[in-house]
């Protein structure tokens, strides 16, 4: 009996140290983000069976001798968002992991404290390259194409984000033009312009300039117009057409017979309205207005990621541009992924290879909710580990006093035998 107190004794206090190792770790990292801690779960060693009358009964007819640390689980659920003051900062809202790597390894990590270093590498605050899908759209220093949605490769494919210190978005030369409004009755001249960016992204004006017809046609009325190419800078013409509209009694535009004009290359068509019914000519107060594509070209001033995990292209000239999305993998079991430290953790046999969720159409997605300007704290209450710390070494002294307790008992009958 004496011995099995001993034996008692002895392994509540391994099974308590090793429980204490863990509470300790959890309450030291209770400000590292993405940090999940973890607990203990205890059995018997062996078990003892009661002689009992009541076989029936509900309440266990065995008695446990010993204790081992069964298990140490991963706590799954999720920490406290904190708010921060940059878009790079990521929270992943649901299931997922972050992949990083450094060193030839890749780490899964909660932790989403993302920044583009001086190479403009998106990196952690260590310098471990965040992993994810290119939109493969830049060649050299030129955006070679404006991307909405870059959806994720292969598993086995993401690769570090890394992007050009400098970027070019190319000019899109000017290729309609709409003019609308009233050429009114009353005049007998007027002008409409717009813009009109050329090949070489240098933003012309191209002007139109109405003239009604010496020889008038009833019903109706015919204007003459002139369309005129020329350089903001120094009025230098570059291209110039002419036409007639003519519209019905009811100031409709019937025809037109200017529809395009070269800008230093670049093809514009003229929309003036025909069934659309831009333009018009009736008796009231003139009133004209214009719209043209076209974007002048514009100068990287900076990369952010926005909620959806996609790495955004900034430029001078107003646009943006998707170039990469952040990869968010999952594992069939979050539980059996191995911690290297703090946050961050390696694949296993017992968490299965990390994969994607697809989409209906069979695309990859990152298959949850991201937001930024927030970072996912420690899923650690303190109070929670100070309780369950104090618990633990109370149940330490409690087995350290049995085995005091057997040891004195085994001295008294040493003593009573002499």
């Amino acid at each position: 009996m004496m011995t099995q107190a001993f034996y008692t004794g002895l392994t509540g206090l391994h099974a308590g140290q090793k429980a204490i190792d863990v509470i300790t770790d959890n309450l030291a990292n209770t400000s590292t983000v993405g940090f999940r801690g973890y607990t203990t779960e205890f059995s018997n060693m062996f078990e003892r069976a009661l002689n009992t009358d009541a076989e029936s009964s509900s309440v266990s007819s065995t008695v446990g001798v010993g204790t081992k640390l069964d298990t140490i689980l991963m706590d799954e659920s999720r920490g406290v968002f904190q708010l921060t003051e940059s878009a790079n900062d990521l929270a992943i809202l649901g299931d997922g992991w972050f992949g990083i790597q450094g060193l030839g390894e890749t780490l899964y990590t909660r932790d989403g404290s993302f920044t583009f270093d001086s190479n403009r590498d998106l990196v952690t605050h260590d310098g471990f390259f965040v992993l994810g899908t290119m939109g493969n759209n830049i060649d050299g220093e030129i955006l070679t194409e404006d991307l909405g949605n870059i959806p994720l490769s292969d598993v086995t494919e993401q690769e570090k984000l890394s992007f050009p210190e400098n970027l070019y978005y190319p000019p899109i030369p000017t290729s309609e033009a709409n003019f609308y409004g009233n050429l009114s009755l009353n005049e007998s001249v007027q002008t409409i312009s717009t813009k009109a960016i050329n090949p070489e992204g240098t933003k012309n004006n191209l002007r139109l300039e109405f003239n009604k017809s010496d020889v008038q046609v009833p019903p109706g009325v015919q204007w003459d117009v002139t369309a005129t190419i020329e350089g903001l800078a120094d009025n230098t013409v570059y291209s110039t057409e002419t036409g007639v509209v003519s519209f019905d009694e009811t100031g409709l535009l019937i025809s037109n017979t200017l529809s395009s004009i070269d800008n230093q290359g670049a093809p514009i068509n003229i929309n003036l309205g025909g069934t659309n019914g831009f333009l018009i000519s009736i008796q009231a107060d003139p009133s004209v207005s214009s719209t043209s594509d076209g974007l002048k070209p514009g100068e990287l001033t900076g990369y952010e990621i926005n909620k959806n995990g996609e790495v955004l292209a900034t430029f001078t000239n107003g646009e943006q541009s998707n170039v990469a999305t952040v990869a968010v993998f999952q594992f069939a079991n979050d539980r059996g992924l191995v911690r290297a430290n703090g946050a961050r953790f390696f694949e296993s046999s017992n968490s299965g290879t990390p994969q994607f969720t697809q989409d209906a159409d069979g695309n990859n997605i990152i298959g949850t909710d991201l937001t930024n300007f927030k970072l996912e704290g420690s899923n650690v209450r303190l109070d929670a580990g100070l309780t369950e710390i104090i618990i633990m070494q109370r149940s330490y002294d409690a087995n350290s006093k049995s085995i005091t307790t057997a040891d004195q008992m085994l001295q008294k009958a040493l003593s009573m035998d002499a």
